[in-house]
C-alpha cells in the first residue's frame, strides 16, 4: 500500500497497511527542504508573466520533491489570495488563474502517489478582527443577515469545490474556526441555526461530488464534538492542544465516527526543542495510531518553524508511526 492509500484508509477510519499518514493543512517550509526556490504570495505577484509561468512549474516540482522526502501522504494545494493582515498577503496563495494552473501541474506530477487536498470553505466561521464586534451585535440584532451570510458562504464554497473536480482534488477542507481557547464562539441556538445545518449540507454535497469532507477548526471544540461527529464529515483537523484538546480524549469520544488530523503543537514547532517535538509526536502516535489518525501540526506549518524541529516530528513518525 502506498502513501495515498494510507491516507484513504485513515479518512475511512481504517488502519492503513503502511504507516500513519502525514498531512499538513498548509506547509510553508518548502524552501527549507529544497535547494530550489518555490514562490508564492507577494513574491509571486512581483514576477513577470514569463517568470510566473516558470515559477508554477518549479513550485510543483519542489512541492513533490519535499513531500516525498518528508513522507507526506497528502498535500494541500495553494489557496486563493487572502490577507493575514491589512496589506499583508498570506504566504501559500496564488492569483486565481495561476492557482488553477498550479493545481493542474501538481495533479500531473502527483499521479496516484500523493492525495491532493483543496480548501473550499463553505461554513461560516468566527469573523476577522476588523468586523468582530459588528458581527457579534448582528447575531442578536440582525440574525437574518447572519443567516444570509451563512447561505452565501455555503454557496461560494460549493462553487469552488465543483471546480476542484476537474483538477484531481480528492479531499476538500472547509477552514471554519468555530471556537477559541475558551470554547465555541456561537451559542447552542446559533450553532443550530447558523452552523450545523450548513456543515451537514456542505459535507453531504462535498461527498456527493466524490470528495472526502474535512472540517478545520481551531479552539476548544469539546462542547460541540458530538455535533461535529454527527455532521457526516470524514475528518476533523487541528485538535488544538493550545485550547486543551487532547487527541487521545477526542479519539475516545468520536474516533469511531471521524478521522482525526493534527495535534502536534504549532507553538512547540516554532519555539520548542527538537527533543520536545520528538517526545510529543511519539506520545501522540503511541496512544492514538490505531486507525483514523493523520499526523500533522495543529495548524499551518509556518516559515518560522526550524527545519530541525519539523524533522524531529518526522523522525518520531519513522520510529513509532509504522503499522
Amino acid at each position: 500500500m502506498g502513501r495515498r492509500e494510507d491516507m484513504i484508509a485513515a479518512l475511512e477510519r481504517r488502519e492503513p497497511d503502511g504507516a500513519v499518514p502525514i498531512w499538513e493543512l498548509e506547509f510553508h517550509l518548502w524552501n527549507k527542504f529544497s535547494k530550489r526556490h518555490a514562490v508564492f504570495g507577494e513574491e509571486f505577484a512581483k514576477l513577470t508573466s514569463a517568470e510566473q509561468e516558470r515559477a508554477i512549474r518549479t513550485n510543483a516540482e519542489v512541492i513533490f520533491e519535499v513531500s516525498r522526502d518528508l513522507h507526506f501522504s497528502a498535500v494541500t494545494v495553494p489557496c486563493g489570495l487572502w490577507e493575514i493582515a491589512p496589506g499583508q498577503m498570506a504566504y501559500y496563495t496564488l492569483p486565481e488563474q495561476a492557482r488553477y494552473k498550479q493545481i493542474e501541474i501538481m495533479h500531473k506530477i502527483a499521479s496516484s502517489e500523493i492525495m491532493l487536498i483543496g480548501i473550499a470553505s463553505g461554513v461560516m466561521a468566527i469573523p476577522s478582527a476588523e468586523e468582530y464586534v459588528e458581527f457579534a451585535y448582528k447575531l442578536f440584532d440582525s440574525p437574518e443577515e447572519i443567516e444570509q451570510r451563512a447561505k452565501d458562504t455555503l454557496k461560494k464554497g460549493l462553487e469552488v469545490a465543483k471546480r476542484f473536480a476537474d483538477y484531481g482534488i480528492e479531499a476538500v477542507v472547509t477552514a471554519s474556526d468555530l471556537a477559541d481557547n475558551r470554547g465555541p464562539f456561537f451559542n447552542p441556538e446559533q450553532m443550530d441555526r447558523f452552523i450545523l445545518p450548513y456543515l451537514r449540507e456542505w459535507a453531504e454535497k462535498i461527498k456527493s461530488m466524490g470528495f472526502y469532507a474535512i472540517l478545520h477548526s481551531d479552539g476548544n471544540l469539546m462542547p460541540i464534538l458530538d455535533d461535529i461527529a454527527n455532521s457526516d464529515i470524514d475528518a476533523l483537523q487541528a485538535i488544538d492542544p493550545v485550547a486543551g484538546m487532547e487527541m487521545k480524549k477526542v479519539k475516545e469520544l468520536i474516533g469511531d465516527k471521524v478521522c482525526l488530523c493534527g495535534n502536534v503543537d504549532c507553538g512547540m514547532l516554532v519555539r520548542g526543542k527538537p527533543e520536545e517535538v520528538f517526545e510529543q509526536t511519539k506520545q501522540l502516535l503511541v496512544q492514538c495510531k490505531d486507525g483514523g489518525l493523520v499526523l500533522g501540526a495543529s495548524n499551518a506549518v509556518q516559515r518560522e518553524v526550524p527545519a530541525e524541529n519539523y524533522l524531529a516530528m518526522i523522525h518520531a513518525w519513522q520510529e513509532f508511526g509504522q503499522y
